[in-house]
């Protein structure tokens, strides 16, 4: 059977996301848009708007066309949000990337998808040029800083153009808008192809179901590069005329204090964060009486935990969502109005979205309620492809668009979906994916490691994270440590292997594909 959403259907929003996000700046031009959670900065929608406009002019003069691919590889800034929509405002395509990246990170986003064109911030600037420096190719035109250094052109060289504004023909339906990195539901990262249409329409889907308020104040800790918190703490409350609240990671402390200080209504978390809020001594010191809303994503969080964290806030509930980047990112959100969301659930089909249950055992056969079986959606929201990758796109989307996420879940009889497994192959750490196969091909690079394979292990506090299965070279006496230093420096702090252990062989099938499954039972046996 086709689960079909409650709400109404809304009509596909053919916008550029930079209109549809700052559109109604003029209904809110004094009040802030954004401010810096540490400094108290505060940039206005009439600066916000105004500055993406001038900055767009200064790409364009400098020689960004539409179609060209502009990396933001920064970490979470009031400046962010004015180069990001800038470059959209100039034709351009951007590529978000993680502001962990170490240089062969980057340059492997930079090589793949094309990117001549670079906005960073000075600290970032070693990795960033070092990245640019490896490239084969087409060399990147141009490093910008969102700050300032010696020899780059900042954001407010660009504000200062005189330059006209560029004025693109951009087709929402099929130009890209935002391309950033996912693992899907196994392997290397690869770029998500979302549209303007794609992006913006997924943002009038969630309003019937999650919206916030006009001055309501957001806290943005969640990194933007995200696609999480690119929708829920920039795109989605700067559409609705709400304050964000920038904070460049995640520090209880100075989140804490930001709460505290800004009076902050809605937070959108990660399992993690929630765990912090839920456990910490350091919460009593705070007065979190402002928080009202409290939303968490990007992992699945464990009903008991969710329930606690809830209590400890005074609030009656926490809200959940689900998604995932190929989706624009949003199918699912616990709607704010309901007084009782069921435990545990990830929420509501959201607007004009169809789900499929389909049976692990025959993928041609539909579940119905109750029955758990992999998700299958169609909607507008769906990606229009792996960039560059057309076999695994059609993989990923089948001839009638339904997008096959590999998670599996089950929908009851109000409507309220549960994940109740996911993927196997890849690791969620922290809210981040970490794809076993990245890992694999590093350690296989070792010349004492003769064979490698990489699952998740889960701790003593329900976290999973990355553990290495090592088959020694002949007549080598590596250590743990050593797999686990090697790793630590060639990889972003998220994807380090936390743990490693040495077999005699890695078990693999007949056709040479690792026996993942025997790992995790391994690695779940108690020690």
């Amino acid at each position: 059977m086709v689960f079909r959403s409650d709400y109404p259907d809304v009509a596909p929003l053919d916008l550029p996301i930079h209109d549809a996000v700052l559109g109604g700046s003029a209904a809110h031009a004094d009040t802030p848009a954004l401010i810096d959670g540490i400094t108290g900065r505060s940039v206005s929608y009439a600066e916000l708007d105004a500055g993406s406009r001038r900055i767009a002019a200064g790409l364009a003069e400098a020689g960004v066309r539409p179609g060209d691919v502009v990396a933001l590889f920064s970490p979470n800034t009031v400046a962010y949000p004015a180069a990001f929509y800038g470059a959209t405002r100039a034709g351009a395509t951007v590529t978000t990337v993680s502001s962990l990246s170490t240089a062969a990170e980057l340059t492997g986003q930079l090589r793949d998808s094309g990117a001549r064109w670079i906005i960073t911030i000075a600290a970032f600037l070693p990795v960033a040029t070092a990245a640019a420096g490896a490239l084969d190719g087409t060399p990147v035109a141009e490093i910008f800083v969102c700050d300032s250094a010696e020899g780059h052109r900042s954001l407010t060289d660009l504000l200062a153009s005189t330059a006209p504004e560029p004025a693109p023909a951009i087709d929402p339906g099929t130009d890209i808008a935002v391309l950033p990195y996912s693992s899907g539901t196994t392997g290397l990262p690869k770029g998500v192809m979302l549209t303007h249409r794609s992006v913006s329409t997924n943002l009038a889907q969630i309003t019937a179901v999650h919206t916030t308020a006009p001055g309501e104040r957001i806290l943005a800790v969640l990194p933007f590069f995200h696609i999480y918190g690119l929708t829920a703490l920039l795109n989605q409350p700067l559409r609705c005329g709400s304050t964000v609240v920038v904070l460049p990671r995640f520090d209880l402390e100075q989140f804490l204090n930001a709460i505290q200080e800004h009076r902050i209504e809605s937070v959108f978390i990660a399992p993690p964060i929630a765990l912090a809020l839920a456990k910490h001594p350091l919460v009593d010191r705070y007065d979190l009486s402002s928080v009202r809303n409290v939303l968490s994503a990007a992992a699945p969080l464990d009903a008991e935990l969710a329930a606690a964290c809830a209590r400890r806030l005074g609030l009656p509930h926490l809200l959940q969502g689900y998604g995932m980047t190929e989706l624009s990112p949003v199918t699912h959100v616990v709607p704010k109005d309901d007084p009782a969301p069921p435990p545990g659930a990830v929420g509501r089909m959201i607007a004009s979205t169809e789900l499929r249950i389909v049976s692990l055992d025959d993928p041609g056969t539909d579940l119905g309620v109750g029955e758990a079986g992999e998700l299958l959606f169609r909607g507008p929201q769906v990606m229009k492809g792996y960039f560059g990758r057309p076999g695994e796109t059609d993989a990923m989307i089948d001839a009638d668009g339904w997008l096959h996420t590999g998670d599996v879940g089950r929908v009851d009889e109000r409507g309220y979906l549960y994940v109740v497994d996911r993927v196997k192959e890849l690791i969620k750490y922290k809210g981040y994916q970490v794809a076993p196969a990245e890992l694999e091909a590093l350690l296989l690079t070792h010349p004492q490691i003769s064979d490698a394979a990489v699952v998740g292990e889960v701790g003593a506090d329900g976290e999973e994270r990355p553990k290495a299965y090592v088959v020694r070279a002949f007549g080598c006496d590596l250590a743990e440590q050593e797999v686990i230093e090697f790793v630590a420096r060639q990889v972003a702090p998220y994807k380090k292997v936390r743990a490693v252990e040495f077999l005699d062989a890695v078990p693999k099938s007949a056709s040479g594909k690792i026996l993942r499954r025997e790992l995790r039972a391994r690695a779940a046996r108690p020690v």
